[in-house]
Formats: structure tokens, sequence, C-alpha cells
């Protein structure tokens, strides 16, 4: 299906990865993880003929139909929803009137070889589209992805966030490829939609290649993990899942750790021998030195030519061992001491302490429509220290409701009450409140003294070189979180509010933020679709479906 050869990327001086090899069959599926900033989404690029090498090659089936999905759909905010899925779909009336046309152009005298071949694969292809409209795949896709139910008249620029993540994905997969290049699938899908996607992806025949840093995703889809590290700029292939790969690499540490400790003890041992070696044949020259030769003594002058013989001989002996031991140390083959994958470090500073009720609504309603609702009766209570994932099916209100407790809505009905203490913190789901034109120093420049401050702290969410001074509109999705996440770290809150937070960041950098979110003494309440984040994370977790609100201790899915 697809076999890459040896692939190299760079930019400029800036190598990404190399001598990349693999192969992708139907019915595979691969997931491809990493570090953000490694390369992944590059080679997704590259694989699916957007981007060229720098050096190597990718094979492929000359009829084979590939399917990409990029990160960061963002289609014509003026353009209807139904135009747009009308479009991928194609319209029977438009289709069949095209494969008329074609097949007439088959029928014509004259034609080159080239011609007739591209017109038969535009003819089957015409032909196969509407065999797929007939048969209700399309109105199936939609309906599994939560479309069927928008107005086609919407446009697209209204759809949340997760509505265009689905849109993107209906796109791809109306198109019917062989093999799909999925960049970040499950950004903004809530639970339903992950879990169709994860039954649909074990029905489809295809090869699937996902780069994902949703781990029970992964868990659930993919039988092979291919690994990008950044420090040999190379990739690795290991059976099995996500949870199989970890395993497989901790052991690998483990043993590499046991490895290096032996190879230590016995480079200590081979100082320590050279070391008593040396002070042996220093002591029995001086021992040799310190003879006195009085007359023409034979006996003694031989003895003492014969303990100056001993100690060259063994000064040579130490010699020869500390060469063996530089070539030890030279060896290529030698272990290395083994390096963990340099990860995000997260402290969120100190704060003012909190009352025991840090948020409580009355009789809340939140939404748009005071005639529609999408939440009402909302009775809860938010205590410090308690950490409340938020959750439920997309459209139901959740970031609705964070924006009524921010006070960037007004409550329909009911009433918010905020902690005298509390000082709110807000991760958007959108990254909207990010000044585009600022560059990451100024982004948290106001909570330092001097920009040197601001970027020693950039440095721990792993802004180097010349990247903290880079505009936010140049920065990666993955970049303008940790971004966000630093800014939340400097502003000193007591109180949470986190839309999303574990969209576009690495594995290496969840597993970070969650710990540092264990260590957060305040409150927080965050919405959020991560199920291994959910499951690792939420004391509480609050359901949202149906306009109301169920507190569930603990969430079982």
């Amino acid at each position: 299906m697809l076999t890459v050869h040896h692939l190299k990327k760079s930019y400029d001086l800036q190598l990404l990865f190399e001598n990349v090899s693999f192969a992708l069959n139907p019915g595979e599926r691969i997931g491809l993880v990493g570090p953000n900033g490694c390369g992944k989404t590059t080679l997704l690029r590259i694989l699916a003929g957007l981007e060229q090498p720098t050096q190597g090659s990718v094979s492929r089936d000359p009829s084979l139909r590939i399917g990409y999905l990029p990160q960061g759909f963002e289609p014509d905010p003026e353009t209807p929803v139904g135009l747009i899925i009308g479009e991928a779909a194609g319209s029977p009336e438009a289709l069949e009137t095209a494969l008329v046309e074609t097949a007439s152009g088959l029928a014509a005298p004259d034609l080159t070889p080239a011609e007739i071949k591209w017109l038969e694969t535009k003819y089957d292809d015409l032909l196969r589209r509407i065999q797929f409209n007939q048969s209700g795949r399309t109105a199936a896709i939609l309906l599994g992805l939560g479309l069927g139910g928008i107005d086609p008249h919407l446009p697209a620029g209204r759809l949340s966030g997760g509505q265009k993540t689905r849109l993107s994905l209906a796109l791809v997969l109306l198109g019917e490829p062989h093999l799909l290049l999925l960049d970040e699938p499950t950004n903004h899908l809530d639970i339903a939609m992950l879990e169709w996607l994860e039954g649909w992806m074990k029905s489809y025949p295809g090869g699937v290649l996902i780069v994902s840093h949703d781990r029970t995703f992964l868990d659930h889809t993919v039988s092979q993990t291919l690994e990008m590290d950044p420090q040999n700029q190379t990739v690795r292939i290991f059976d099995g899942n996500y949870t199989h790969y970890v395993e497989q690499k901790e052991l690998e540490y483990d043993k590499q750790w046991s490895d290096f400790k032996d190879q230590q003890q016995e480079i200590r041992q081979m100082k320590q021998d050279i070391a008593r070696t040396r002070a042996q044949a220093e002591f029995t020259e001086r021992q040799a030195s310190s003879i006195r030769i009085g007359g023409p003594d034979m006996k003694i002058k031989g003895f003492k030519d014969c303990q100056h013989a001993i100690a060259i001989k063994v000064a040579r002996k130490a010699k020869a061992r500390e060469k063996k031991l530089e070539r030890y140390l030279d060896d290529d083959e030698r272990v290395q001491k083994p390096q963990r994958s340099w990860q995000m470090r997260i402290e969120f500073a100190d704060a003012p302490h909190l009352g025991s009720a840090v948020i409580r609504t009355d009789g809340l309603a939140v939404g748009f429509d005071p005639q529609r609702p999408l939440l009402q009766e909302i009775n809860l209570v938010v205590k410090s220290g308690r950490r409340i994932a938020i959750t439920g099916p997309n459209g139901g209100g959740k970031t609705t409701l964070i924006r009524t407790i921010l006070g960037e809505l007004k409550p329909l009905a009911g009433e918010v009450h905020v902690g005298a203490t509390v000082r709110l913190g807000y991760m958007s789901q959108e990254q909207a409140d990010l000044d585009l034109g600022q560059t990451a120093v100024e982004t948290v420049q106001s909570y330092f003294q001097n920009q040197t401050e601001a970027r020693s702290f950039l440095a721990y969410y792993l802004f180097t070189g010349d990247e903290p001074l880079k505009p936010v509109a140049l920065l990666s999705y993955g970049q303008r979180s940790r971004l966000m996440l630093a800014r939340l770290a400097a502003q000193q809150c007591n109180c949470l509010l986190l839309d999303e937070p574990t969209n576009h960041l690495d594995i290496p950098s969840r597993t970070q933020f969650e710990q540092a979110l264990a260590q957060f003494e305040g409150a927080i309440l965050a919405v959020v679709h991560d199920r291994y984040f959910i499951e690792r994370f939420a004391q509480e977790t609050w359901w949202v479906e149906g306009g109301a609100i169920k507190v569930q201790l603990p969430l079982d899915f």
C-alpha cells in the first residue's frame, strides 16, 4: 500500500528526522507518537504528498486514495455547512451528469493511452461515489459523527471546535480512502464521538496512521506504535498499543540503566586497578632508588637493577591498562547513561488562600436564548481543593457554563457567587485569548521584572532559542497550548477554569500537566473529554446532557 524509504527532512540547518523507513499495509493501525516539534505532522504531510522530503522516497500504489486529516481545520466561515458536505459527497444529479459526460468522452475517437487511462479513472471514481451515496453510507457517517441534525444553511464559522473536527473527519471519510493519515483526530471530540470513531475504525478495511496524544484512544485503536525520537531524529516501530509501547520503553530504560550501572562499576574497578598498579610501580622504584651501593658489591647492584626492571614492567602494565580503559571509554558500543525525553516543568505559583466555598450557583440558567437555555436550575458548589471534570456531548453548554462563571456571559436566570478571595485563571478551548501579534515573551512579560526572567521561565515550557521571540501566529498549536499553560502558572490564581486544556499537548506534556494539577492546592474546573486524563485527575465529574448536570463519583466509562 505505502512504503517509506530512508526519508530525511530538514529546514536549513535544523534536522527533523532522517533514515525513516517503514511500510503501511491494508488493515494495519499504527500510532505515531513523539513530543511536539519532532516532525510528526511534517512526516504525515510528506506521506500525503503535500511536502517533499529532503532525501528518500515514498512508494505508493498508483490507485491509492489517501485521506488526510490535518490539525486545526478552518473552513471558510461564510460557507454553509451543507454546501461543504455537498461538494465532498457530490449531489446525485451532478454525479450522474458527470458520469454520462465521462462515458461520452471515452467513446471519442483518437484518444491517447494517457487520456483513456485518465477518463477511465475518473469514470470509476464517479461510479464509486454514486454507489457510496446510494448505499446510505454518506448519511451513516454524518449521523455517526453527529452532523446529521446540523442546519445545512448554518455558516461554518459558527461551528464549535468539536463540530469543526467532526466536519473535517466526515469530509475525509466521504472520500472512501484506502489509507487514512489522521493528525490529532480526537481534538475537541466528546466521549460519544470518540467511541463512535473507535468503533468505525475497527471495521475499516484500509490502513491507518494516527498522530494522537489521546492515550486511551491509541490503546483502543492501534496495534503498532511508531516512535519519533527527537534525540536521534529517527523512528522505531513497537508492536502493540500505546500501553504496550510504554511498558516496552520502561523495560528498555530499566535494562539500560542496569547495564550502565554495571558498566560504571567495571570502569571504577579498572581505574582502581590502574591506580594500584601505578602505586606498586612507584613503590618498587622508590625501594630501588633507596638502595646504596658501596664499593664493588655486585650483588647489591644486581638487586637494585632487578628492582628497577620490575618497576618499569609494572609501570608498563599500568600504562597498558590505561590505554585499554581509554579504548573502552571511546567505544561507540559503550552503554550511554539513559536520558528521559525533555519534558515540560510545570509549577503553579503560590496563590492566596481560599475559603471553603469557592463557587456557588443558585438556580443558574445559561445560554444565549432565554426561551431555550442550554442549562437550567443549576445548584452546585465548588469547594476548595476540589478537582472537577466537566464532560458530556458537545453542544451541551459546558463552555457556556465556564464563560458564565467567568462573567463573560450574563446568566439567563439565577446567580453565580464567587468567593471574595478567589482569583480565577482561564484557559480557553480555541486559544482565542492569545494575541497573535505578540511574542511568547510579551505574553508573559507583565508577570516578571525583566525579559531575562520571562525567558528563563518560558524555558520550563520548552521555549528555547529564538522561539520566545516569535509572534504567537507563527507558533504551532502545541506551542500555543504550552504558552497558555505558562501564562496560567505565572498568574498566581487559586481557581482554574480549563476548557479542553490537553488539546494539542503531547503525551509527556500531558503527564507533566496532570502531575502539576495534582499538586495544585486550589480548585479546578476542567472541561475535558480525555478519558485517560479524567480517570487520573477527577475527584468529581459533572456530566452535562439534556439541559442538566449530573454529578458522578467516580465516572465509569
